[in-house]
Formats: structure tokens, C-alpha cells, sequence
């Protein structure tokens, strides 16, 4: 018993409608679906491979050359180098995609590592540590130092990406209040830094311990 259609050969026959990439991705992507379930195999049949034709001239259209898009992509790639993914992440998300929550765990590292240059703290005092958690979370990555407790994590929020709070050594996680602020603040470091400073009253890097006076 067959159990295929005849709307996606009518449609491969005259896509006239097709005129944007997302219409014919929806539009292939649609037939490929239609005829697997009718037990056939997609890449023989004639109105998927029209569909495929039609999207890839709509592409050939609206896109340009293959060299001009080429050439902008290693733009985009020039451009993207060297930039944290952070804000994008968060914007998106990373709950059941595993590629994104490892970038979000590295850029996460990497973001946090630089927050503690600026607070002008050495290797070896603070610890620096991923949970991944599970697939639905993001997981969080915290920089736990003599005297600050900073988290990043997603989806507490929006321009809540990041809470630190004070705390009395590394062994203490609990701290007095929660302080946020937003992921794309973790990308300018020196300036969350002295946030942090103000806000949690920490002394300035070099500032000589305050002594009783008898």
C-alpha cells in the first residue's frame, strides 16, 4: 500500500511561490519528510530534486557569487575571532545543545579568567570551576576567590547572567547578598571589576591592610 501524496510534485512543477530560502528550505524539507514516510528514497526522487534546484537557484538570486559569499564568510570569520559568543548565548540559549553550552563553558572560563586579572588576583588564589549540570541547564561557571564569589549562568534572567556576592574565604558559598549584572558587563572586565570593588567595598589592588591602633 502506498501511502505517498501528490501535493510536493505539484509544488516541485511549479514553485512560483517559492520565493524566499526559508519557503523552499520548508518547502524540501517538507517533500524529503513526505517521502521517506511513503518508503522512497529521497535522493532519486524527482520532486525533491526539483525543490532542491529551486532553492538553490532562489540562493543563486539573492546571494551572489560563489566567490563574493565566499569572501564574506571569511569576513565574518576575521570579524568573530577573537570575540566571546557570551552575549549570543545567552540570547539564544544553551539547554539541549551540546555544542553551545561547551562554547558557553569555554568562553565562560575564559571571560571569568580575565575578570580575575583585572581584580589584579594571582594564580593560585582563587579556583576557578565549571558544573555542567544537566542537558535542560546551562550549567554554571563560578570564580571563587579569599573574598569574592562570582557565577555566570544562563537563564536566570536577562541582565542576570552574572551575580556576585562577598564572602569570607574560599570555603565559605554562601556570602552576604547577591549583587547581578548582565553577561555583556563580564565582557568588559576592568569596569566590572570596579564595580565589584564598589559595590562589595573591597580594597584597591596595593592598598595596605588596615591596622588597630592601641
Amino acid at each position: 500500500m502506498s501511502y505517498d501524496i501528490a501535493f510536493r510534485f505539484q509544488q516541485a512543477l511549479d514553485p512560483s511561490a517559492l520565493s524566499t530560502l526559508p519557503a523552499c528550505l520548508h518547502a524540501l524539507i517538507a517533500a524529503i519528510k513526505d517521502c521517506r514516510n511513503a518508503g522512497n528514497p529521497d535522493e532519486t526522487d524527482p520532486a525533491v530534486l526539483l525543490l532542491a534546484r529551486h532553492l538553490g537557484a532562489v540562493a543563486g538570486a539573492t546571494g551572489g557569487g560563489d566567490t563574493a559569499l565566499r569572501r564574506a564568510c571569511l569576513d565574518r570569520i576575521a570579524d568573530m575571532r577573537g570575540k566571546s559568543a557570551l552575549v549570543v548565548l545567552a540570547h539564544r540559549g544553551v539547554s539541549y545543545d551540546e555544542q553551545a553550552k561547551k562554547l558557553f563553558h569555554s568562553d565562560g572560563r575564559k571571560a571569568l579568567k580575565r575578570l580575575a586579572e583585572a581584580l589584579c588576583m594571582e594564580d593560585g588564589t582563587y579556583d576557578l570551576r565549571s558544573i555542567k549540570g544537566g542537558i535542560a541547564v546551562s550549567g554554571e561557571i563560578i570564580l571563587h576567590t579569599e573574598e569574592i564569589y562570582v557565577q555566570l549562568r544562563l537563564g536566570i534572567g536577562s541582565g542576570r547572567e552574572v551575580m556576585f556576592r562577598r564572602v569570607a574565604g574560599r570555603k565559605d558559598y554562601c556570602g552576604d547578598r547577591n549583587h547581578w549584572a548582565a553577561v555583556g558587563e563580564l565582557l568588559e572586565p576592568d569596569r566590572l571589576a570596579a564595580r565589584i570593588r564598589r559595590e562589595l567595598h573591597l580594597a584597591e589592588p596595593g592598598t595596605p591592610p588596615m591596622r588597630l591602633v592601641a
